[in-house]
């Protein structure tokens, strides 16, 4: 199941820089990640600083 990124994301970028398959991207008011691409690992919702990565 993919992960996915709720309302207490701040934008920071830390997710994107560590994702192994690029799924995660700015969208027009936070960082999104393309269910289709993510792989599910987790490295995503370890590096976020306010716990706004969760499994979908």
């Amino acid at each position: 199941m993919a992960y996915v990124i709720n309302d207490t994301c701040i934008s920071c970028g830390s997710c994107a820089g560590e994702c192994p398959v690029d799924a995660i991207s700015q969208g027009a008011s936070q960082y999104e990640i393309d269910a289709d691409t993510c792989i599910s690992c987790g490295t995503c919702a370890g590096v976020c600083p306010v716990s706004a990565i969760e499994e979908g």
